[in-house]
């Protein structure tokens, strides 16, 4: 079993954010597509639908990156998630099994990102101790 088991991308078309967990601790990577995002202007009477289309390259590189983890949680804001879901299942069917779901969620900070992913995956959030709460005493008010 690889150290980092669960991973979590937060992706649009300009970047991919990727948390791995494990029992090792935590890392995090960004990638970013080679070509700046297009964008393109949809014109009346034109063909085509004015949207750009997926970035295979990076997609196939946030897929290399998650490779290994055992359990895949996707999320991001508009359609990247979904085009990287369907690149995945398409091009790395046994790693598609692995995608536990696939969420909308706008633009987070990477602490709210590593704080839903170990909701998602159940796993222990750092505790907060509170005055008095390290010697068990008990106050009444």
């Amino acid at each position: 079993m690889p150290s980092h088991f669960h991973a979590v991308i937060w992706i649009d078309h300009s970047q991919a954010r990727i948390f791995h967990f494990g029992l090792g601790g935590s890392d995090e990577i960004t990638l970013h597509p080679h070509l700046a995002t297009r964008h393109l202007h949809h014109k009346a009477n034109a063909i085509g639908s004015g949207h750009a289309a997926p970035d295979k390259a990076f997609y196939t590189e946030v897929t290399k990156a998650v490779a290994d983890a055992g359990e895949i949680l996707i999320i991001g804001p508009a359609s990247a998630k979904t085009e990287l879901a369907d690149h995945i299942h398409a091009s790395a069917p046994d790693l598609a099994k692995r995608i536990v779901a696939v969420e909308a969620a706008d633009h987070p900070s990477d602490a709210e990102i590593v704080a839903y992913a170990k909701r998602h995956f159940k796993m222990p959030l750092p505790r907060v101790q509170t005055p008095g709460s390290a010697t068990g005493e008990r106050h009444s008010g």
